[in-house]
């Protein structure tokens, strides 16, 4: 399979990725920075252009990998599907529904997969919590409380973009678990200068409850943290990771009626298996998890959320 990297910022990362997949034959990466261009040349020995038009215009691309600002995500995804390609592109997928309706209408016109980077669900601990559920292992999982939490390192996380540039991830997450049936509702604070916020949303189902707690403003001694507390009728799972200065630690806690637990996951880059996956469902023409679908679901979730905060 041959795909093509949009981006040379985190698209230098899927570059990294790609290179070492079984099944992918040729890379090229487009972007404007030519010492960039120059340095994944030498590093990864993939090809180069700043010219995008080549890569949509040529046949032996399979995929397109939109590793571009949010913002140009409908522009390129419309342009490579209505160029025969199968689209994957990071998250957020967009920034507004027309974008997205756009998007998805150029999917089924061309019959390609668009596919979203929505790594969470590849997460081992996450992806331990959707097996508990789906298996019913502990019983009925009935509240879930999800936190994301980061020092002022990421730009404009003010209340008009934290719900779709941070807790875009645990709404993908939410969706996946529950769906869009729930009533919600947000409280939000930003700081002073309006860049930073945190934000405390609940959403209620009809036989389950979650919150998601997301805060931008955190001291910088604070690691940057993201973590779960699922409550199921007989047990309760606590997991949390912490990143400081490159050293991760993590834990993930079973509580049941025969004592604590430490559940020990085999760790998987969730990255690396999101693209994986997403290769496979191109080269099987399989069903997806991550299909563009899902990920249009936790934009409407961090949309409604975003008018609710601005308007408090």
């Amino acid at each position: 399979m041959n795909i093509a990297v949009l981006g040379t910022g985190f698209g230098a990362y899927h570059a990294h990725l790609l290179k070492k997949m079984d099944g992918v034959d040729r890379v090229v990466v487009f972007g404007r920075n030519e010492s960039k261009l120059q340095k994944l040349q030498e590093e990864l020995h993939v090809e180069i252009t700043d010219h995008i038009d080549e890569i949509m215009r040529d046949p032996t691309i399979d995929v397109v990998d939109i590793c571009l600002p949010s913002q140009l995500h409908r522009q390129f995804a419309v342009e490579a599907l209505e160029n025969g390609k199968h689209v994957f592109c990071e998250t957020p997928v967009c920034y507004t529904l027309d974008d997205a309706q756009a998007m998805k209408h150029a999917r089924d016109r061309s019959g390609k997969k668009l596919l979203v980077n929505q790594f969470i669900k590849f997460d081992p601990a996450y992806a331990y919590l959707r097996s508990a559920q789906t298996e019913n292992k502990y019983g009925q999982l009935l509240s879930l409380s999800l936190k994301r939490e980061t020092a002022p390192l990421w730009g404009d996380l003010g209340l008009s973009s934290i719900t779709t540039n941070l807790m875009i991830h645990e709404l993908d997450f939410v969706t996946w678990l529950f769906g869009r049936n729930a009533s919600m509702s947000a409280w939000g604070a930003e700081s002073l200068d309006k860049k930073q916020s945190i934000v405390r949303s609940c959403f209620c189902y009809p036989d389950a409850y979650a919150e998601i707690v997301a805060s931008s403003q955190m001291p910088t001694s604070y690691p940057f943290t993201v973590g779960y507390e699922a409550y199921f009728e007989k047990a309760k799972l606590v997991f949390q990771e912490a990143d400081s200065h490159g050293q991760t630690e993590s834990f993930l806690w079973e509580y049941t009626s025969s004592g604590k637990n430490e559940l020990v996951l085999q760790p998987v880059n969730p990255y690396e298996e999101s693209l994986r996956h997403a290769i496979q469902c191109f080269t099987d023409h399989t069903q997806s998890i991550i299909d563009v679908d899902h990920a249009v679901e936790s934009l409407e979730l961090a949309l409604a959320l975003q008018k609710q905060l601005v308007h408090q």
